[in-house]
């Protein structure tokens, strides 16, 4: 008997030591880990968390006395600020020219960054590599605001320096900048010249990670450069490719506000007045913070649906996606 009482003793004690940890006991167990986490948990909850009771303000007619818990509920059960926003006869308008500057931006824009990289990537110049790799990170340190002065002195009518190229061709001077059908092509092209070399980052760290064996075997087969770059190199940097690409999608809508409120003006706010500058002017100029924050939802939950879509896409078509 006390044979068998052992025995049971030592079948319970195993399991209790082999059995798996459930989550708290795992949290118990390493408690320091999670001391260290607190910081960053605590800023996570009060500056990205706790801000978001404010989208309540797109459902209520803000009064800033009763503050946004305590002030009335928008008509239409709540959706009135987005009835008004589709109700503007600008609000087609802004939808478009936001979409058609991000759609702009990511074809043209996507693809030169890879080009960039897999061009360095092909230089066996180390000195002269270095040369471009940093003439053409420099742009992405420059700030937006000297970015749109830069602009704004070489596309003058008044000694600009494209101006004076054109005059050279026996032309009249351009008001490039208060010209709609120039204004997408600066906006896009010069954020182009900016960010490339910034963006080409990800993909040269990519195919730093692509084996050398894999181009010495293609040499040996009499494979040309050209011929590796499209049959090892860009196979290997795909996955990238791809995540990069979802991102992009993901903030088709969120074209920034800076540069595009920068370059505005009266004569080409037809193409330039976009829904982050649209938001800027309505809630922080004209105190409409509930229709503010109902546009700004509302673009929020596009980029979601369309972040989510091409993912999904993305995962049935290559195989590779954020989640």
């Amino acid at each position: 008997m006390i044979g068998k009482n052992k025995k049971k003793q030592e079948i319970s004690y195993e399991y209790e030591v082999n059995r798996p940890k459930t989550r708290w006991e795992k949290i118990a167990s390493n408690w320091q880990l999670y001391i260290f986490l607190l910081p960053a948990l605590a800023s996570l909850l009060v500056f990205s968390y706790w801000p978001m009771y404010g989208i309540l303000l797109a459902f209520k007619n803000y009064n800033p006395i009763d503050g946004i818990l305590f002030s009335p509920w928008a008509d239409n059960f709540g959706f009135e600020h987005f009835i008004r926003f589709f109700k503007n006869p600008k609000s087609l308008e802004l939808i478009w020219n936001t979409l058609a500057i991000s759609f702009y931006g990511l074809i043209a824009g996507f693809p030169i960054p890879i080009i960039l990289a897999l061009g360095l990537n092909s230089l066996r110049n180390l000195k002269y590599k270095k040369f471009v790799q940093t003439v053409t990170y420099a742009p992405h340190f420059i700030s937006i605001v000297v970015l749109v002065g830069m602009l704004n002195i070489f596309l003058s009518t008044n000694g600009g320096l494209i101006n004076k190229i054109v005059e050279l061709f026996g032309h009249e001077p351009i008001l490039f900048m208060g010209d709609e059908k120039y204004w997408r092509h600066i906006y896009i092209w010069s954020g182009i010249w900016q960010s490339t070399g910034w963006s080409a980052i990800i993909y040269i760290a990519a195919l730093a990670g692509v084996s050398p064996e894999l181009h010495e075997a293609a040499i040996v087969d009499g494979a040309t450069r050209m011929q590796r770059i499209l049959n090892i190199d860009l196979p290997s940097i795909m996955p990238t490719m791809v995540i990069i690409l979802i991102l992009n999608c993901g903030s088709i809508m969120g074209v920034g506000f800076e540069k595009a409120y920068l370059m505005q003006n009266p004569l080409n706010t037809g193409v330039s007045e976009i829904i982050s500058t649209y938001i800027y002017k309505v809630g922080l100029i004209n105190s409409e913070y509930g229709l503010s924050t109902a546009v700004g939802i509302f673009n929020s939950v596009v980029n979601a649906i369309l972040l989510l879509t091409v993912n999904k896409i993305a995962n049935k078509v290559s195989g590779s996606g954020l989640w």
